[in-house]
């Protein structure tokens, strides 16, 4: 069955509207409006798009995608009928110059344990229309991961060039050159149908570019991640800084993500593209973990082979030693700013607590859903210019909860050591009795305000 490009933008035109209407608000009325104007328009729309009426439409257009039956050629492999935890997905081209699919397939399958590989599956998408290319890059692969595709943890897949909507003569915006809109809203389209035939595969979506290198066990550590979130509600998690690279999804969400990026495939890049689709299901800031955990390696631009050096500077190739932080409750008596709050530095984002000038006595202490043996803690403050830092203060633990009229507590601590130049990093902490609370206890005022950039703790499980 082919795609229904008519039916389907019909569905969707008054999301269609609206969505444009807010990308224009943001991206191209700078030189029309004033601020009052851009800031009434830009809140009309946001209530319009949240309103439950265009909820539905988009709803609406998940369920009217989610339907097309396109003919996906398998080259190889063939999907299992298990579920997976982890799908990881990539769309590959002919470069003008470098060619990194086969080393990203080995970093991928290298960097993972057995147990890890039992529940993941590899999609790559042969995206190129020319299909000499394909079937040379196909022989590379059948020859060199021949275990993983008959495992089932790898498969190729193309699509004909008829399922594409039109690739030339589209709207040239930010003026961009007629073969970059071209090559953008292509790839766009490749990603929706990755997407799309992904979503019935595994729990959890990874999309990938194909030329990265991965850090050693990622998936147990995007697993325990997750599971470090507890039931905080997420659209898009972030483990690379970079492009289209290492973000995840929840699989039931690529059916709505592939519509929204058809609808708008030739409106511009899929990562800007991405960012609206977050700030739509009311995830307005990033969440992003560190260190990431995939690496951008290609030297060549797959659009005209010119010269891309990127690299993610909090890449870690073995990030094992990644904090457990354990769920917890972070509360402090030291004042926030704005939105600042003291969970942000115990969180894996890059966030940070930051705080008004803290007195003698001041705490912030982190309350363990569930008592913890501590093997290691690690607290960082201030700024890498030494501004911020908090100057004298004590790292306790603390057993025996407690509620009191401060908040939760512990009633008996047991003193660590102190931060020297605002860092505290201990990584021996013996015994193997559980602990509750971890607080940082400020024991000199200062009229320098603060600012907590993480709170990191190791545990282990008890005999």
């Amino acid at each position: 069955m082919r795609c229904h490009w008519g039916t389907a933008l019909k569905s969707g035109v008054l999301f269609f509207v609206l969505v444009f209407l807010y990308m224009y608000l943001n991206l191209f009325s700078a030189k029309t409006s004033t601020s009052e104007e851009k800031l009434w328009a830009r809140e009309i729309v946001s209530q319009q798009l949240r309103s439950d009426r265009n909820l539905q439409v988009f709803h609406h257009l998940k369920n009217d995608f989610g339907k097309l039956n396109m003919s996906y050629t398998f080259l190889a492999g063939y999907p299992k009928t298990t579920l997976k935890y982890l799908t990881v997905g990539l769309s590959s081209v002919k470069r003008k110059n470098g060619f990194y699919l086969l080393d990203t397939l080995q970093s991928i399958f290298s960097q993972s344990s057995e147990e890890e590989l039992q529940d993941m599956v590899v999609v790559v998408l042969l995206a190129d229309f020319d299909m000499t290319w394909n079937q040379q890059v196909l022989s590379s692969i059948s020859e060199r991961f021949s275990s993983p595709i008959l495992k089932g943890q790898l498969l190729v897949i193309h699509l004909p060039q008829e399922y594409y909507p039109p690739l030339e003569g589209l709207k040239r915006n930010f003026n961009d050159a007629p073969d970059r809109v071209t090559f953008r809203s292509k790839q766009n389209v490749d990603y929706a149908f990755l997407l799309s035939f992904s979503a019935n595969l595994s729990q959890y979506y990874l999309m990938l570019e194909d030329d990265v290198l991965c850090s050693r066990n990622f998936l147990t550590t995007i697993r325990m991640f997750i599971q470090s979130r507890g039931g905080s509600a997420w659209v898009t998690l972030e483990f690379s800084k970079l492009g289209y690279i290492g973000k995840l999804y929840h699989s039931s969400d690529l059916p709505r993500l592939a519509s929204f990026l058809l609808l708008f495939y030739q409106e511009m890049p899929c990562d800007w593209l991405l960012g609206y689709f977050t700030k739509l299901l009311a995830q307005n800031m990033p969440i992003h973990f560190k260190p990431s955990l995939f690496q951008h390696v290609g030297l060549y631009s797959s659009f005209r082979g010119t010269y891309n050096h990127l690299k993610d500077e909090d890449f870690e190739a073995n990030p094992l030693n990644v904090a457990d932080n354990p769920p917890a409750d972070v509360v402090t008596d030291i004042i926030p700013f704005k939105e600042y709050t003291p969970e942000q530095a115990y969180s894996s984002r890059t966030t940070f607590f930051w705080g008004k000038s803290p007195l003698a006595g001041s705490h912030f202490t982190v309350i363990f859903h569930t008592p913890a043996i501590v093997t290691r803690i690690s607290v960082q403050t201030g700024l890498q210019d030494r501004k911020d830092i908090l100057t004298s203060a004590e790292v306790e633990v603390g057993r025996s909860p407690v509620h009191t009229e401060r908040g939760p507590t512990c009633s008996q601590y047991a003193k660590l050591g102190p931060l020297v130049d605002g860092q505290f990093d201990r990584k021996d902490i013996e015994g193997d009795a559980a602990v509750s609370c971890l607080r940082i206890l400020v024991t000199k005022s200062q009229e320098q305000w603060v600012i907590i950039r993480s709170v990191n703790v190791w545990t282990k499980e008890e005999k």
